[in-house]
């Protein structure tokens, strides 16, 4: 009988050679020869990427100001000289940030030429971060996203050659359709599975365990919250070390905090991969290397500034797409907090600390999360995982705490931080509040 291994090669064998070739042929893309460009840019020198960044800043600018009705107003209203700021992208700053309000102002005048007129893919943010917004891209930018992950996998070893499981949100309201369909095809054509589920309590978390142990990928992609509940599931259930089911977990949607990381990474002996992405982008930052939670910011795809934090605290980040021609996003205020910097020539994003609305008021004073957790982490102890609830009056602070933990002396030690500024709940993992479309975990629930 063919072991389970053999059986893995041979489905990666006929995806790379047969599956993917005859879906890039039936869907009309060409994500493969974009693969082959990516990795010729990322085997230049670092200062030869970016020179090759600049020249794509210089022309998505001059793109943007010659086509784009919206760009093209405002260029001339500031007096802005596209060749200049291309030559020194310091001039960038010249420019106003683009917001999701804008976006949603502007519509059809951020649009390069009509939509039908042209093929393009919608993409709608998740709506974790406030309100959504639709991003079109035209193929050749879809085309480039693809070949993003597919390169950035294939340096971490995860080629096609190799299974991936997916994790989704299960929504009750949306139609199962008939098997085979269109999502069938595409993970035969990506030698991908899926695993839906709108649960991480016990019963849920085990079904997930026993198809991790079934399907045995070698990658895991989910949000890290996902993998977390699962990893203190087995803990609790003495389940934990009995298998290396997955051999590489790839983190996304959510901040990735070093807690998760190395408990994750304990309990399933994997190692575990960071990457950040938005819908507006697609994924622009990639754990390539081992750099301490550092990501090397994919110059090929964005050319990224931050605006100056407070105190030592990261800035916000600022992103502008190299490749959507259709829609072309300059200087867009992700929400997002980060540091850049260069590590041997080569630009890295750090000190990624989630959306500007993890920034909370206690006691009238700004605190980040970050700072948070680690006095709920080192100071309170006992707690598993935790979320504040800006919806009530006071705040709700949403506490699960360890098995073993004293609730009462968990809620007198958090008194003794912060006194009434929070309301207390101590709950199960399975009654944290999810936002979004796509169901992410937020340490800060605000809408």
């Amino acid at each position: 009988m063919i072991g389970l291994r053999h059986w893995q090669l041979a489905r990666g064998i006929a995806t790379a050679l047969v599956f993917y070739p005859v879906a890039e042929a039936i869907e009309r893309r060409d994500v493969a020869s974009k693969i082959v460009k990516l990795r010729r840019h990322y085997a230049l020198s670092p200062a030869e990427r970016e020179a090759a960044s600049k020249v794509r800043l210089a022309e998505m600018l001059q793109f943007a100001g010659a086509n784009v009705p919206y760009y093209r107003d405002l260029f001339s209203r500031l007096g802005f000289d596209p060749g200049r700021a291309a030559a020194d992208p310091a001039r960038l700053e010249e420019l106003p940030l683009l917001t999701k309000d804008i976006i949603d102002e502007q519509g059809e005048r951020l649009l390069s030429r009509p939509l039908a007129e042209t093929r393009h893919h919608a993409c709608r943010t998740g709506g974790s971060t406030g309100r959504k917004a639709v991003i079109f891209y035209d193929q050749d930018a879809a085309d480039y996203s693809s070949a993003v992950t597919a390169y950035c996998r294939e340096r971490i070893g995860a080629t096609r050659l190799r299974s991936t499981l997916h994790f989704a949100a299960r929504y009750a309201d949306v139609e199962r359709r008939g098997w085979p369909d269109r999502e069938t095809f595409k993970c035969l054509a990506m030698n991908r599975s899926n695993i839906f589920f709108d649960r991480v309590d016990a019963p849920a978390l085990a079904a997930m365990w026993r198809t991790i142990e079934r399907r045995s990928p070698y990658l895991v992609h989910a949000h890290p919250s996902t993998v977390f509940a699962l990893a203190m599931h087995l803990s609790d259930s003495k389940a934990a070390g009995v298998a290396t089911a997955f051999e590489v977990f790839e983190s996304s949607g959510e901040v990735l905090d070093q807690r998760k990381r190395r408990i994750i990474s304990d309990v399933f002996g994997c190692r575990v991969i960071n990457r950040y992405g938005l819908a507006e982008f697609g994924i622009i930052a990639y754990e390539l290397h081992d750099r301490r939670g550092a990501l090397d910011l994919l110059d090929s795809e964005c050319w990224a500034e931050t605006q100056p934090g407070d105190g030592e605290e990261p800035g916000r980040l600022i992103v502008t797409g190299l490749r959507n021609r259709l829609m072309p996003l300059i200087r867009y205020d992700t929400g997002d907090l980060a540091s850049i910097s260069r590590v041997d020539g080569v630009p890295v994003l750090e000190n990624l600390v989630g959306r500007v609305h993890d920034t909370i008021e206690v006691g009238g004073a700004p605190y980040l999360t970050h700072h948070l957790q680690d006095v709920l982490d080192h100071r309170v102890q006992g707690i598993r995982d935790f979320q504040f609830d800006m919806r009530t009056n006071p705040p709700t602070l949403r506490i699960v705490p360890e098995p073993d933990a004293d609730t009462q002396e968990i809620a007198s030690r958090v008194r003794a931080q912060w006194g009434d500024a929070f309301g207390l709940a101590f709950v199960g993992a399975d009654e944290m509040v999810r936002v979004g479309d796509r169901a992410k975990f937020r340490h800060v629930v605000s809408a």
